[in-house]
């Protein structure tokens, strides 16, 4: 009874790193959120229409900035979308309300491919949002680099493409860092209130940031796809916990009703 007690707990953390872990294809992509931290709003990028411009003068309201690049073959064009989309259900407004940022990490894209990037998402919206509201960025390696470790977005060439993680991070009009939210479909609700928290300066840990585990890149296919791999082996932890507490349970029960009987008198009675 004590041993199981004991090796319960070294099992399922075991079990655990093995399901989320041991298959993950580099260990230097994924978030290392920055909450609190200040962007260097100094920095400067080229907009969709070819004209540099800094961070600073976009960054006048709240901001969503999402980090993709614009030929990913995976999980950037439905975070785009999952972006677009949110902008359509909330009754916040684009421009008066906060702006969007949208950088790509690849030194190879231009702003070519920034502008028919933009040109796919805004046309394909609900919403007429000002121009101004959602700026699509390139630039050079050693800004796109400052600004993905300030906001500590870590991902990996592989071959043409790069491996990384889908999340989309709410700044201040100050570029302080409020809130990171993971996936590629956002409620409104959601981004809503951190847009509210990042406008009265406060900084929240994300609730849902393991979302981001179910995401693997496929070399192969060369996009990111879900990872069956992990789901199945969280699965395979709780079946198994509830395994072993079912049997613990029994073991108890029967241990307690072979205990002899006592009389009144605190005897044991044997019939």
């Amino acid at each position: 009874m004590r041993n199981i007690k004991k090796i319960l707990p070294v099992l399922l953390l075991t079990l655990f790193s093995a399901s989320v872990y041991s298959d993950e294809p580099n260990p230097q992509v994924g978030i290392d959120e920055q909450l609190g931290a200040e962007i260097p709003l100094e920095l400067t990028f080229i907009n969709e229409y070819g004209k540099p411009v800094t961070l600073r003068s976009l960054f006048t309201k709240p901001t969503v900035l999402t980090l993709v690049y614009y030929k990913c073959p995976g999980i950037c064009s439905p975070l785009l979308t999952g972006v677009a989309d949110v902008i359509d259900k909330m009754d916040l407004e684009p421009g008066r309300d906060f702006n969007v940022v949208t950088i790509s990490f690849n030194p190879r894209e231009d702003y070519i491919m920034a502008s028919d990037k933009k040109k796919n998402y805004t046309d394909n919206m609900k919403k007429e949002i000002p121009a101004a509201s959602w700026q699509f960025l390139t630039g050079d390696s050693l800004n796109i680099t400052k600004i993905t470790d300030a906001v500590g977005f870590r991902y990996q060439p592989q071959g043409e493409d790069f491996m990384h993680g889908a999340v989309i991070t709410v700044l201040s009009q100050d570029g302080k860092i409020a809130r990171y939210l993971y996936g590629t479909d956002f409620l409104p609700l959601d981004v809503k209130l951190a847009l509210t928290e990042a406008a009265e300066g406060k900084s929240t840990p994300a609730i849902n940031k393991l979302l981001k585990l179910c995401y693997s890149y496929d070399p192969e296919g060369r996009k990111y796809v879900l990872n069956i791999t992990r789901i199945i082996g969280g699965g395979m932890i709780l079946i198994i916990a509830g395994f072993v507490l079912i049997l613990t349970l029994k073991k108890k029960k029967s241990i307690h009703n072979n205990l002899p009987a006592q009389n009144g008198r605190g005897t044991i009675s044997h019939d």
